[in-house]
């Protein structure tokens, strides 16, 4: 069943097109992954599932509500974690979620029992009663989870939750996750981290330039490549006329597919081989019959990185180097709350 629907939605900030026609679906209780590199989209799709935004063009359905119709219904649904975090530094974590308990108008017995309990969670027994201004960006993000999980929200919204945190703080927010979704609730997280979304997301979306390149399972997408993923160079930095004669080399050989040069690693060459065959053997034999000496060759299993490099060509982390300087975050930001 398909809790959560959008529909080619678009947003534009200036110049930048931020979203570009966008469509997934999110089924009720799993956790749904949204990956892709900074400035691909993630924050401002996130927004508009959050009320924050609103789309130029399309439709989100939560619970077959209209949520740009209704915002404040979504908002009585969901729970949202902001990836910038703001906390009152004179207050205490405990005296924050009490304040924060209010404005959802919860009855003194239940936001007791609630903030108790979220406490005993998230592991901050030892210093939920110091001044937040005290607090280290762990403690900082797991009072901010905290604060968007008081009322039981039926989704759960969360913008890079664990970036700059300490392996701590981020391995108990990742059970929390678990322990949620088991309860049956929807949580969205959006993150640029491939371990994070692999190890948690039951389905994701990988987002590029506005636009989903890939939906499915962790697993089916990686199924998808076929074999294993090799990475070879045949000199630390190739040059792109060299790089195609040694994928006219690759071309030949049969269980050889899916070969793309990345410009962004020196011309090097990623391919993909078919399971159960010895192909680098014969790789090697060809390179040395058209002699080209073989610099470095890596062979790893399928990653989410893989799917993301054949969809597009490069890397996350290419992408996101790539990305710098080009888009005006702050100004997207102010434009995003007028």
């Amino acid at each position: 069943m398909n809790y959560i629907q959008v529909k080619n939605l678009s947003k534009s900030y200036s110049d930048i097109d931020a979203l570009k026609d966008l469509s997934m679906d999110i089924d009720s209780g799993i956790l749904f992954g949204i990956l892709g590199p900074n400035g691909a989209g993630k924050s401002t799709l996130i927004k508009i599932l959050a009320t924050l935004v609103e789309p130029d063009s399309g439709e989100v359905f939560i619970n077959n509500i209209n949520l740009i119709k209704n915002p404040r219904k979504i908002r009585e649904l969901i729970g949202y974690v902001a990836q910038d975090i703001a906390l009152d530094k004179i207050l205490t974590g405990r005296e924050l979620l009490d304040f924060q308990s209010d404005l959802y108008h919860m009855k003194k017995k239940e936001k007791y029992e609630r903030i108790k309990l979220l406490i005993n969670q998230l592991e901050m027994n030892d210093w939920i009663d110091r001044k937040c201004g005290t607090y280290s960006g762990g403690m900082k993000r797991r009072i901010d989870l905290a604060a968007g999980l008081l009322h039981l929200p039926k989704v759960l919204i969360l913008d890079e939750p664990t970036v700059g945190l300490d392996i701590e703080s981020r391995n108990i927010i990742w059970q929390l996750l678990k322990d949620l979704k088991n309860d049956g609730m929807t949580i969205i997280l959006s993150s640029h981290y491939l371990d994070e979304i692999d190890k948690l997301a039951d389905s994701l979306v990988i987002i590029d330039d506005g636009k989903v390149i890939a939906q499915g399972t962790p697993a089916q997408l990686k199924n998808k490549l076929g074999g294993d993923r090799i990475t070879l160079k045949v000199r630390e930095f190739s040059t792109q006329e060299e790089s195609k004669k040694i994928c006219e080399i690759l071309s030949s050989i049969d269980g050889i597919s899916q070969i793309i040069i990345n410009k962004a690693q020196g011309y090097s060459i990623n391919f993909v081989v078919e399971k159960e065959k010895d192909l680098l053997t014969k790789l090697k034999v060809e390179l040395a019959f058209s002699k080209f000496e073989i610099f470095s060759l890596a062979q790893s299993q399928p990653s989410l990185d893989d799917v993301y490099l054949q969809a597009t060509g490069k890397t996350l982390l290419d992408a996101e180097i790539s990305m710098t300087g080009k888009r005006d975050l702050k100004k997207e930001s102010k434009q995003s709350m007028r």
